[in-house]
């Protein structure tokens, strides 16, 4: 009965009585390496239909990595999902290079419609980082990173602007409810997002002045969607299920569905842990080699998720969300 309760949440559909009204939607920001893995494609596909179902407002999509396609392709699925006007972003400054070894990339904007078409067409990501908090209610955005701490230990040390009188740490502090980041491995590891740019994410994560929960490799690790997709006969013409499609058979072990990370980060972003996750509160230490540790505080701003939900129900769930299509906005 609860995974029918979550399910029916997660696809925007909500029992109307007397004692019962509509959770507030989420104003969120989407901070993505689109294009260094692909479940960031699986995380964009469950945004957008957690916003067709009215949870979430998109404030903007952001690049953490400045490949040539990234703005592009970032664009094909905010136009395929009905929302073409979303504002995008891309580090122009010093910030990695990473793109899709796979080349799914180049055959969505070959296939699929979108009119940016460089990344000089759209705002640097600082710049649109501030430019979108500055007109935000106090205390109101969630921003949901699922690449690297580029971005966001650049926006902290940013200086005022046109946009906000503010520097950049005290932008967040008034603007930013929360950050959720898929990052670390918990409670002691190395992962990916974090080691490429460590310096980055060492200065982000000790300076940022809101709260932090962060979905580990670990939660991702067992989570693998993507098989129940590219198998559905009954979605056409969409670039998720091209991506998986595309990349899935190019490694042994994603035979069975891609490693969720990235997924689960939204998740939390948009839902809350309430079902799917429980909390341990402490703080996080980003060691020189990349690595983090972790100090127990049940004072702690920081926050890593273990996990509730069975393994094979949250997959369900996650994979439901990536196979939703586009509803029309006529």
């Amino acid at each position: 009965m609860l995974i029918l309760v979550f399910l029916l949440i997660g696809m925007g559909f909500y029992s109307c009585t007397k004692n019962s009204s509509k959770p507030p939607k989420v104003s969120l920001i989407f901070d993505t390496d689109f294009g260094a893995d692909y479940d960031d494609v699986g995380a964009m596909a469950v945004l957008q239909a957690l916003a067709d179902s009215g949870r979430v407002d998109i404030l903007a999509t952001i690049a953490s990595t400045k490949y040539k396609n990234v703005a592009a392709v970032l664009n094909v699925f905010n136009t395929y999902f009905k929302r073409p006007d979303i504002p995008i972003g891309v580090p122009t400054g010093n910030a990695l290079n990473d793109r899709d070894w796979q080349g799914w990339s180049d055959t969505l904007i070959a296939k699929y419609p979108h009119s940016v078409i460089k990344n000089s067409d759209v705002l640097d990501a600082v710049e649109l980082y501030r430019k979108i908090l500055a007109v935000q209610p106090d205390t109101s955005v969630t921003i949901v990173t699922i690449g690297f701490l580029t971005n966001l230990s650049d926006l902290l040390q940013s200086e005022p602007d046109k946009y906000s009188p503010l520097s950049g740490k005290e932008l967040v502090a008034q603007k930013v409810k929360l950050l959720v980041s898929m990052a670390g491995a918990f409670p002691n590891g190395k992962e990916f997002n974090v080691y490429k740019d460590t310096v980055s994410s060492k200065y982000a994560y000790e300076n940022w002045p809101a709260k932090i929960v962060f979905s580990g490799y670990e939660i991702g690790e067992r989570i693998k969607t993507g098989y129940t997709l590219i198998h559905n006969a009954n979605i056409a013409n969409s670039p998720v299920k091209d991506v998986f499609r595309i990349c899935m058979p190019k490694a042994k072990e994603d035979s069975l569905g891609r490693m969720s990370w990235d997924q689960t980060a939204v998740l939390i972003g948009v839902l809350g842990t309430n079902g799917f996750f429980e909390f341990k509160k402490g703080k996080i230490h980003i060691n020189t080699n990349g690595s983090n540790t972790w100090t127990d505080d049940p004072n702690g701003k920081h926050s890593y998720v273990v996990q509730k939900m069975k393994v094979q129900d949250i997959t369900k769930y996650i994979e439901n969300l990536m196979m939703h299509q586009p509803l029309s906005k006529e």
